[in-house]
């Protein structure tokens, strides 16, 4: 089918712009009133429901894991441009600080698009692992991996 043939293509190009923090041009395709969940109590942790603090959100994920490395398993695509629903299976890792390169999560986004542009991002991961290489981080000197969470 070419309408989900070309999500998965926007998708891909979604995270090409996280793993480059490209953080504007990922956010081009982003409505103001955005719902972004991120579990965890821990400095990612929360929910996002603007644009610019999704935007101070990504740019703190660049800053307390500037190796990050998503890597796309597997994109699922359903329904129609008016409400579209995908899945996106996905690997990270990432050398931390310390020089430990064992940091290892698989994660699911759940996106809803509407006409093209995302309405909500929901990611399930493990918290525990995102909060072991937060505390990891903040040891070796950024403070930022344990300050309060970016909310709105």
């Amino acid at each position: 089918m070419i309408y989900g043939y070309i999500v998965r293509k926007l998708i891909r190009q979604s995270f090409d712009h996280v793993n480059n923090h490209r953080w504007d041009e990922l956010l081009e395709a982003v409505v103001p009133d955005i719902h972004h969940r991120f579990a965890g109590a821990h400095a990612l942790g929360g929910e996002r429901h603007d644009r610019e603090t999704l935007r101070r959100w990504f740019v703190r994920l660049g800053r307390v894991y500037p190796k990050l490395r998503l890597h796309l398993n597997r994109i699922w695509v359903c329904g129609w441009p008016w409400h579209t629903t995908v899945f996106v299976q996905w690997d990270a890792r990432t050398t931390l600080l310390d020089g430990d390169d064992s940091y290892f999560n698989r994660g699911l986004h759940v996106i809803t698009l509407r006409w093209g542009k995302v309405h909500a991002i929901d990611v399930f991961e493990d918290t525990q692992e995102v909060a072991r290489g937060l505390a990891v981080q903040a040891s070796a000197g950024i403070g930022e991996a344990i300050a309060a969470q970016i909310v709105s």
